[in-house]
C-alpha cells in the first residue's frame, strides 16, 4: 500500500474524533530558534481562532488496526473495513512535507489500539521524538493517550505534545461495559488524573526553574459520544461538570452518535442522533465554563433533558422568574451573566459603564446586548413595563424566546482533509 492510499484510509478514519480545538498556549518547544514551526498561532484541523482565522492541522490515525471490538466504533476489530498503518518515520516525514507546502500548521495524531496500549503509545512517542528532535518541528502537536498505557509512557508523551486528550467515549460506566467491554472507567480516569497532576507539577517547577520542561502546556481535552445509549442530558452535563472540577480540562467535546455498527442496544443504522441535542449540550457546556452555572441549575430529575425550543439559559430564566427582572444599574456581575441576551463581554461592559452614568436601553443596545432576549428580564433607567413585557408568565414568553433552529436536524459527517482538495 502506498502513502497516498494510507493517507486516504487513515485521514478519513480520524474524522470521527472531534476532541480537538485551536490553542494559543505557549508550547513546550516554543523558545527553540533552530527549527521550523510555531506552536503559538496553530490550531486543530479546519477550525477558527478567537480572532477569526481559519487554521488547519493534519488529523490522522497512526493505525486503524484495532485490537479492541467497541460496538460503536468504525475501526472495531470485527468490522470489515480497509486497514492501514503508518510507521513513525512516515508520519514525521508527511507532517514536515505538508508543513513546508503550507497545507497545515500542526498535527493531531491518534491511533487505534495496536496489539496493546503500551505498544501503541511507544509508536506515538517515537513519532513525536522524530518530529521534535530529528526534524526540529516545534509547531503544535495534539496527541491521543491510549487508556491503559503505563504511567511512564504518559509522562514521556506529556513533554513532547502541546495538548493531550483521553477520550472518555461513553457517559456512563454501564454504557462502557455494554459497548466497549475491553475499556474500563479506571483505565480512562487514571491517565486523566496523571496528566492533570503532571501539568500542575510542571507549572510549580517552572516557578523555580525557567528551564524546567513544560508538560502538556495546552492542557487536556476529552470526547463523549452522545446518543449511543439511553443516558439523559442531566447525566452527561453532571459528568462534564465533574471533569472540569476534578481534572481541570480545557474542553469536553460532544459527538452525536453516527450509526456505524450493529448491536442489539445501539440505535438502528437508519437513525441518527439529532445534531440539535449536541448543540444544546455545547450551549450548556459554555454556561458551565464561562457563566458560573452548575449542572443541577440547568437540569433536574423532573426535567432531565434540554428543550428543543429554548436554549439552556432561557430555560433557566423561565424556571426562575422570581429572580427577574434584573436592574442593570445595580445587579452584580454574576447575576447579569444569568440574563438571556447578556454575555461575558456585555456584562463586563455594563459593570464598567454604569460607574459613570445610569444606563438606558439605548445604551445597552450600543454595547451589543441582545435586547430581543434581554428586554424581558431587565430594567434600566428608561424602563417601561408595557413596552418590555415584564411580569408576563413563562408560557407567554416561550414563543417570544424560541430558537429559530430546526428541531429535527439530522447528523452529517465531519469534513475530511480530502473534501477540501478537489
Amino acid at each position: 500500500m502506498d502513502l497516498k492510499q494510507k493517507l486516504t484510509i487513515l485521514g478519513d478514519a480520524a474524522k470521527y474524533d472531534v476532541s480537538c480545538s485551536s490553542s494559543g498556549a505557549k508550547g513546550t518547544f516554543s523558545n527553540k530558534k533552530d527549527g521550523i514551526g510555531s506552536s503559538h498561532p496553530s490550531g486543530i484541523c479546519h477550525t477558527w481562532t478567537a480572532d477569526g482565522r481559519c487554521i488547519s492541522l493534519l488529523k490522522i490515525l497512526m493505525s486503524n488496526c484495532c485490537a479492541y471490538d467497541c460496538a460503536y466504533c468504525l475501526n472495531r476489530s470485527s468490522n470489515d473495513v480497509p486497514r492501514a498503518s503508518f510507521s513513525p518515520e512516515e508520519i514525521a516525514n508527511l507532517t514536515i512535507e505538508f508543513y513546508r507546502r503550507n497545507y497545515i500548521e500542526g498535527l493531531f495524531l491518534s491511533s487505534a489500539v495496536v496489539k496493546n496500549p503500551d505498544y501503541t503509545m511507544e509508536l506515538l512517542i517515537k513519532t513525536l521524538r522524530l518530529l521534535r528532535y530529528s526534524y526540529k518541528f516545534y509547531g503544535y502537536i495534539h496527541v491521543k493517550v491510549i487508556p491503559g498505557a503505563s504511567d511512564a509512557l504518559i509522562s514521556q508523551i506529556g513533554t513532547l505534545a502541546d495538548r493531550i486528550s483521553v477520550n472518555i467515549e461513553l457517559p456512563t460506566e454501564k454504557s462502557l461495559k455494554t459497548f466497549a467491554p475491553q475499556k474500563t472507567k479506571k483505565a480512562i480516569l487514571l491517565p486523566m488524573r496523571q496528566i492533570t497532576n503532571g501539568t500542575a507539577n510542571a507549572l510549580e517547577e517552572r516557578k523555580k526553574f525557567k528551564s524546567a520542561p513544560r508538560f502538556a502546556p495546552a492542557g487536556q481535552t476529552t470526547q463523549m459520544i452522545i446518543g449511543a445509549d439511553k443516558e439523559n442530558d442531566l447525566q452527561i452535563i453532571r459528568l462534564t461538570q465533574g471533569l472540569y472540577d476534578n481534572f481541570k480540562l480545557k474542553r469536553v467535546y460532544f459527538s452525536a452518535y453516527i450509526p456505524l455498527g450493529t448491536h442489539p442496544m445501539l440505535p438502528a443504522k437508519t437513525s441518527a442522533v439529532p445534531l440539535l441535542r449536541e448543540h444544546r449540550l455545547y450551549q450548556a457546556d459554555w454556561l458551565l465554563r464561562f457563566y458560573g452555572f452548575r449542572a443541577d441549575e440547568l437540569l433536574n430529575e423532573r426535567m432531565p433533558n434540554f428543550s428543543n425550543t429554548l436554549d439552556p439559559k432561557c430555560t433557566y430564566a423561565l424556571s426562575h422568574l422570581d429572580k427577574y427582572p434584573v436592574d442593570v444599574n445595580r445587579a452584580d456581575y454574576e447575576m447579569l451573566l444569568r440574563v438571556p441576551g447578556i454575555g461575558v463581554i456585555g456584562a463586563k461592559r455594563i459593570v464598567a459603564a454604569r460607574r459613570f452614568t445610569r444606563l438606558t436601553f439605548d445604551n445597552l443596545k450600543k454595547m451589543g446586548i441582545v435586547l430581543k432576549r434581554a428586554k424581558y428580564f431587565i430594567t434600566a433607567a428608561d424602563y417601561n413595563e408595557n413596552l418590555f413585557y415584564i411580569g408576563h408568565s413563562a408560557a407567554a414568553l416561550v414563543p417570544l424566546l424560541a430558537d429559530k433552529l430546526p428541531q429535527n436536524v439530522q447528523n452529517v459527517n465531519q469534513l475530511s482533509l480530502f473534501d477540501c482538495i478537489k
